[in-house]
């Protein structure tokens, strides 16, 4: 018994090593973001820059969002109190990252750790519907509480 189950872990290892798409996708946290925040500009770290257009998954918090169901939400590395569209730009974090989601849905309120996998997307990007200007986006992204 214990030599089967031996082989099935073995084989599950060896396919999951040979088909990528089998594996768990790269964990990225909030602190790998950018090698550089300043009055100078923002550059993405090396890590980043290595996985864009890859399924990643990352933790944080969701921000309170705008409406309970939605096709989006923005995820903190910290709890926030705040709508991020009712408040200065000087009290919004600057590691934020955008979720659009593969499912729209009802959100969990605000506040909540949640961890979340989808597409890596990076630079500059206006949302055509909301007017809101992201660095970081997770596209076709789900998401679960923690």
């Amino acid at each position: 018994m214990q030599r089967r189950c031996f082989l099935g872990t073995a084989f599950v290892f060896a396919l999951a090593a040979a088909n990528p798409a089998l594996a768990a996708p790269p964990r990225l946290a909030f602190s790998e973001l950018y090698a550089r925040i300043g009055v100078m500009g923002t550059s993405f770290s090396p890590q980043v820059l290595k996985l864009k257009g890859q399924r990643i998954t990352m933790r944080g918090y969701i921000a309170p969002p705008l409406k309970a169901e939605a096709n989006f939400f923005v995820l903190t590395r910290v709890p926030v109190s705040v709508c991020p569209f009712c408040n200065s730009d000087a009290d919004w974090p600057a590691d934020i990252v955008v979720v659009n989601l593969k499912n729209p849905g009802t959100l969990a309120p605000g506040g909540r750790p949640v961890e979340v996998t989808g597409m890596l997307d990076i630079g500059s990007s206006t949302d055509r519907e909301t007017g809101f200007v992201s660095l970081v986006r997770l596209n076709q992204a789900e998401w679960r509480e923690l």
